[in-house]
């Protein structure tokens, strides 16, 4: 069964809310409106997926829900794990190989510079990266073709089929 991996970073965060710390630092005005922007586009592409993990820091929290909403993907549904906030290449490979088995399409929703880590891990150095130098800027969702089996990520064994700005949407 072929299966999908849809990275997406969160959208657009307000630096200046006032939030405690990092973790509770929520969606801009932007953020608010590029991330139902995401969800229809993979709504209509037929992107919903099988299965979705978010970080629970409050700007992925809020991008997964809004993402998921026009999706028609249930919020309660969202596996909520501690270890994608800021997480490393390992910590996200492991992520990955606790998806059910018969999930054939992921969406995970994190941070950088752990999603595009884990990124140019999963399609080797073989990667252009934008005249901007940003592989994966706020709402950009990296789509890929991955390997059966969600526990052997070994480098280069993805192949990348798009990365989706929001603003060419």
């Amino acid at each position: 069964m072929p299966r999908e991996l849809l990275l997406l970073r969160h959208a657009k965060s307000d630096w200046d809310s006032g939030a405690a710390t990092d973790f509770e630092r929520p969606l801009a005005k932007r953020g608010k409106s590029d991330a139902p922007k995401v969800g229809s586009w993979l709504y209509r592409e037929g992107l919903v997926p099988d299965h979705v993990v978010s970080s629970p820091a409050e700007r992925a929290r809020q991008t997964a829900a809004k993402v998921c909403k026009r999706m028609d993907f249930k919020k309660k549904r969202i596996v909520w794990d501690e270890t994608v906030y800021e997480a490393s290449l390992p910590e996200l490979l492991d992520v990955l190989a606790r998806c059910p088995e018969g999930a054939a399409t992921v969406l995970l929703v994190g941070h950088n510079p752990g999603l595009e880590e884990l990124l140019r891990h999963l399609v080797g150095e073989d990667i252009e990266i934008p005249e901007d130098g940003k592989l994966l800027p706020t709402a950009t969702v990296a789509r890929l073709e991955m390997p059966n089996d969600w526990t052997a990520l070994g480098s280069g064994t993805a192949q990348l089929v798009s990365i989706t700005r929001p603003r060419s949407l």
